[in-house]
């Protein structure tokens, strides 16, 4: 697959490399235009808005908490007066964008050469493509949850890339490892997110070409061992393609994902979920997941892949919006056991 695409013959610059930008509005001109290769634009340029009415409830902490990849993620915040802020590669390039409610509307706010793109997927971020109609409850636990979080839609970003990488991050080690080394990737060599957000410290992820750059013991301080790095490397290699997934129907997109070895049912899924909204991706292979559906549905805090996938056979279809009702349900089995113990590579 990466043979198939021509490599550039100019190497691009690294963030701290990127060339000035001359301040100025850049009214009329392209993203290309206003904004020269390597540029995020000038954090006093004035963003452009909309304002969107969504079709039902809406809860914003419910839709966007999926994109959060742990308490200091470097992409994602959440203001303390309720705004979103999400920093974020796009196909036009960096971007910034910014969400609050607004009485029974959204008024979003976006910058960089992104903002027009950001703006456009705004109702598909916030899950205007979602049908929760197209659920029906047949545990009183779902039926029960749903009641109680009439804001809950499946987001869908359109990126697949975005979604891909933490998840590469997340496999087999605990949440705390996986989301330090995406805060200390992303921080290293991702670039400052365009718009005001210098006091939040928000970066937008690093582009293909720089995650393939990263060196070997830059992975190792992060915490990352060889075999995730190299799935990272594999997946960048042929990341337009991986991106065409986002338009695929679930199989089809599951199906190209996982051509790469070192992806699997269980980080396609986790990517999915967010990069087209897909409904029906249950998370299979995941350590906890099988026990909590199964402590919820069948008093089975032991429940297999196998008797997870039985017991949400009457969501067919729905099947990943049924797992984020039981994980919102608050009806959790108890930990007894010894939890995973943390690595640290890097120390050695």
């Amino acid at each position: 697959m990466a043979g198939r695409f021509a490599p550039r013959t100019a190497r691009p610059p690294l963030p701290h490399q990127a060339a000035p930008v001359a301040r100025g509005t850049g009214a009329g001109l392209s993203p290309a235009a206003r904004y020269p290769a390597g540029s995020s634009g000038p954090a006093d340029e004035p963003p452009l808005t909309r304002d969107w009415t969504p079709p039902g409830p809406l809860d914003l902490r419910l839709v966007l908490s999926p994109l959060r990849r742990g308490p200091a993620d470097p992409t994602f915040r959440m203001a303390a007066d309720g705004t979103f802020w999400r920093a974020t590669r796009t196909p036009e390039g960096p971007g910034t964008l910014r969400v609050a409610a607004r009485g029974d509307r959204i008024g979003a706010e976006a910058w960089g050469p992104g903002a027009e793109w950001l703006l456009a997927g705004l109702p598909a971020l916030l899950g205007a493509e979602d049908d929760p109609d197209a659920f029906t409850p047949h545990h009183r636990l779902l039926a029960a949850t749903r009641h109680r979080r009439p804001g809950l839609r499946l987001l869908r970003t359109g990126l697949v890339m975005e979604s891909l990488i933490p998840s590469i991050l997340e496999q087999k080690v605990t949440t705390d490892e996986a989301y330090r080394a995406w805060r200390l990737l992303v921080r290293r060599y991702g670039t400052p997110a365009p718009g005001p957000t210098a006091t939040l410290g928000l970066h937008v992820m690093p582009d293909a070409r720089t995650w393939a750059m990263i060196p070997s013991w830059e992975w190792h301080k992060a915490g990352v061992d060889a075999k995730r790095s190299s799935t990272i490397m594999r997946a960048v290699r042929v990341a337009r393609r991986l991106e065409e997934a986002s338009t695929m129907p679930l199989p089809e997109a599951a199906a190209r994902l996982e051509l790469i070895p070192g992806i699997g049912p269980w980080t396609s899924a986790e990517t999915l979920q967010r990069s087209n909204g897909a409904p029906d991706a249950v998370t299979v292979g995941d350590y906890h997941l099988p026990g909590i559906v199964g402590h919820a549905l069948a008093d089975n805090r032991h429940a297999s892949d196998e008797e997870m996938l039985a017991l949400l056979t009457p969501y067919e279809g729905q099947r990943h919006r049924a797992t984020r009702l039981i994980l919102l349900s608050g009806r959790i089995p108890e930990r007894r056991g010894p939890r995973m113990t943390p690595g640290n590579i890097a120390a050695l």
